[in-house]
């Protein structure tokens, strides 16, 4: 019964966009029927006059120009490709058990099988049509594919009236933590839509509205004068008609989705609430993991090329951390939905690189400065190498703010430091002090440890800059500093794409990469506490036998006789806000770490 009502109201909603569409063309057909009748009421006799032959040719003048306007916006409509996910398709013999999961899913629902499946770098499935002309080039008579996109067929010309199934894309971190029952009971109500989508009415009613949508996104793109003044008028049109009709489409879906939900119920409905919980999970792992774990390797030139593997190990530390969570790693003896592929390490390399590209912009194929990287690799390729270039980073802005580099007596700038980068160096100029006596300080540093032991205090994250004012110096060079590096790898970059992840890339611009950035620019205070922790880290590994490591929920770590530090942060926080040194300084001398000895930059 709820199935009815859903899809009764979706199509009342379609017949509503439509009509939409029916009233624009009679609007555009109204100046040439008044024509017509003057023009036949004229060869008559029966409209004659001296006023009426020049009402006749102006009226007909316009009715020429509207007509002309009406085709031509009927053709930028019709032929503007509509907006498609950037995807990783699954062919059918790469995937013969995904495939056959999903044709059995849908014939459980009666409903239609999804064209083909594709992989997206996200934590969402959803059906996408992808029937539109400008999804591919022109296929040769002999072939029975889309060139690029190996597995999904298509029909003769003579047979294309019949609308084909949307493409089903699953987002791929649920084929590695979800289990193949979970997965089946979240795509349940996914595939059941495609019932809906095959109604004729819903159909053309999404067509309509998918070409006024990416019309208005063609005449949007800068061009010369005269073609903006032209798709101006275009533009203003299709704007009109998708303000007319938004309302109802959005009803339609809201009938379309509460239609599929409500047959979907059938299928798997006490396993579907335990696999909602995997969702939420599997969203807030993959979250995480790429802006802890991934954003350091790609502002590297490194992408990790297991990211969906790297989600299973943060949510199965995530449920050894948290008690809530606990449960939910007990499921990793059922089988994976990941076994559903042929290959899932090729899979999940190909959504890892699409993934960097989405997320962070980065070339569409690897090269010098844009290489997978393992996760075995990663704390020696990614973390040691990140400190290491931070740490350069942060000396070089202090030789040009003209820091002395000896922990001795001042030097001046462009003095030679025979010892190299010293971690002395950068405490001394932030606690405002002048070098001194590093007994001294060490005793003082002594006394105090013994005195009381620290407590680490949470630390509320606020925007702007340091209040201490070398701070701030420091902090604004390591800005401009950032920023000229980034500016150069820009420049240096090719303006196209240099290859493609997948077959789904051509339908997509890679001029607006990234689509998705993880992060706003990071603040000057921010920059400042990465590279101070870079530095007490490369300290840490060259005088006191520490090591990099990597937390599949903090991201890089630094691990002391194999345990993570987890208290740094405050430190180095306290450092460079208030310019007090002693908690760092106490923490470096309860561990071994030689603040004075010189360091091994990149």
């Amino acid at each position: 019964m709820g199935v009815e009502v859903g899809a009764q109201a979706a199509r009342s909603r379609a017949l509503a966009v439509l009509r939409v569409r029916s009233r624009a063309l009679a609007v555009a057909l109204l100046p040439a029927a008044v024509a017509v009748v003057l023009l036949v009421g004229g060869s008559t006799g029966h409209i004659d006059g001296p006023g009426w032959a020049v009402t006749r040719w102006i009226v007909s003048g316009f009715a020429l120009f509207v007509l002309l306007a009406a085709v031509g916006i009927a053709l930028v409509v019709v032929r503007s490709r509509p907006a498609v996910s950037p995807t990783v398709t699954i062919a059918e013999e790469s995937a013969p058990d995904l495939y056959r999961m999903v044709r059995d899913l849908a014939d459980r629902l009666e409903v239609p099988a999804p064209s083909a499946i594709a992989l997206t770098p996200d934590c969402d499935s959803w059906l996408e049509d992808r029937t539109h002309p400008a999804h591919g080039p022109p296929r040769p008579e002999s072939r029975d594919e889309i060139e690029g996109v190996p597995g999904v067929r298509v029909l003769p010309s003579a047979h294309r009236r019949t609308p084909a199934a949307p493409v089903l894309v699953i987002g791929s971190p649920f084929l590695w933590w979800m289990r193949v029952g979970e997965l089946r009971a979240v795509l349940a109500p996914v595939v059941a839509g495609t019932g809906p989508s095959a109604h004729p009415d819903i159909a053309a009613a999404r067509r309509f509205v998918r070409g006024l949508d990416a019309a208005v996104a063609v005449t949007s793109e800068p061009r010369g004068p005269l073609s903006r003044t032209v798709l101006g008028g275009v533009g203003w049109v299709a704007r009109l008609l998708l303000r007319s009709c938004r309302g109802h489409a959005a009803e339609m879906e809201r009938g379309v989705a509460a239609a599929a939900a409500e047959r979907a119920q059938a299928v798997d409905y006490g396993l579907r609430i335990v696999a909602q919980e995997q969702v939420g999970l599997a969203y807030a792992g993959w979250d995480r993991l790429l802006t802890r774990v991934a954003l350091p390797a790609w502002r590297m030139g490194r992408w990790p090329s297991r990211l969906d593997a790297g989600v299973v190990a943060a949510l199965t530390e995530l449920s050894r951390r948290d008690r809530l969570a606990e449960g939910f790693a007990s499921r990793l003896g059922e089988r994976p939905a990941c076994d559903l592929l042929e290959e899932p390490g090729a899979i999940d390399e190909a959504a890892s690189l699409l993934a960097a590209r989405l997320f962070h912009g980065g070339p569409a194929e690897t090269g010098p400065d844009w290489a997978p990287v393992d996760w075995d690799e990663y704390p020696d390729e990614v973390v040691d190498r990140k400190w290491r270039t931070d740490a350069a980073r942060l000396h070089r802005v202090l030789d040009a703010l003209g820091v002395s580099r000896s922990s001795g007596a001042g030097t001046g700038a462009g003095a030679s430091d025979p010892e190299g980068p010293t971690l002395a160096r950068v405490m001394d100029h932030l606690s405002d002090r002048e070098p001194g006596d590093p007994v001294t300080v060490e005793r003082r540093a002594a006394a105090a440890y013994e005195e009381e032991a620290y407590e680490e205090e949470a630390y509320e994250e606020e925007d702007g800059g340091p209040e201490n004012e070398r701070s701030s110096a420091l902090a604004a060079g390591l800005s401009a500093e950032v920023a000229r590096e980034e500016a150069a790898v820009s420049a240096a970059a090719p303006s196209g794409a240099a290859g493609q992840v997948g077959p789904d890339m051509p339908l997509w611009d890679d001029g607006s990469l990234p689509l998705f950035p993880l992060q706003p620019p990071r603040t000057g205070r921010e920059l400042l506490a990465d590279h101070v922790t870079a530095m007490v880290c490369c300290a840490a590994m060259d005088t006191a036998g520490a090591a990099p490591g990597l937390d599949w929920l903090d991201g890089p770590s630094l691990l002391i006789n194999g345990e993570r530090s987890v208290d740094l942060g405050p430190r180095v926080l306290s450092l460079i806000e208030e310019g007090d040194p002693t908690p760092l300084r106490t923490w470096l001398l309860h561990l071994g770490i030689r603040p004075e000895k010189p360091v091994r930059l990149v």
